[in-house]
């Protein structure tokens, strides 16, 4: 009787010690994964300092569209956090796209824009930026792979159920190295 007692005792213990475990564990990589969405915000975030130094340079230029750049650029854009969706990171890279686009008009139509130094060293950032998003890209979908895998394995998937952690969405690769505007 007493045997049995304390096997029963030793099994409760194994198995709430087996839970609080695999709940640290899910919570580091729900956490990695938020980290990787935060840094992606980062990224975002300092392409948005130099797109916006790029329509700056325009204003010489062509004033009335590159106010119009700046006010489409300061209505829609938005800071990317931790809680954000991969669709919230896509609409805020077609902003990009979009106004990396009109700019490459505006330098089609003003040639010596192109030329332009600090025009040249500004692009070379946003492709910079460009090249660390990526990096953020693969790091949050790794982690997102990670987090994924965990949750949907046999019995991890009955805690993470019960815990309230869920399954996070991939961040899609977008195809913006052809709507960048040329430097050359």
């Amino acid at each position: 009787m007493v045997l049995n007692f304390i096997a029963i005792i030793a099994i409760a213990a194994v198995i709430v010690i087996w839970i609080i475990s695999t709940q640290r564990r899910l919570v580091v990589l729900d956490e990695n994964v938020s980290n990787a969405m935060s840094q992606i915000g980062v990224q975002l975030s300092s392409r948005f300092d130099a797109l916006l130094a790029l329509v700056d340079l325009t204003r010489d230029y062509a004033v009335a569209e590159s106010e119009a750049l700046m006010a489409t650029i300061k209505s829609r854009r938005r800071m990317i956090t931790a809680k954000s969706t991969p669709d919230d990171v896509l609409r805020q890279e077609g902003l990009i796209s979009e106004t990396l686009g009109m700019i490459a008009l505006l330098t089609e139509q003003y040639p010596e824009l192109k030329t332009n130094r600090t025009y040249i060293k500004t692009m070379d950032a946003v492709q910079t930026f460009e090249n660390m998003m990526r990096t953020s890209r693969l790091i949050y979908n790794d982690s997102v792979t990670k987090l994924n895998r965990e949750i949907r394995m046999f019995p991890v998937f009955l805690i993470a159920a019960l815990l309230g952690f869920n399954q996070r969405d991939y961040l899609e690769e977008r195809a913006t190295r052809a709507d960048m505007p040329s430097t050359k």
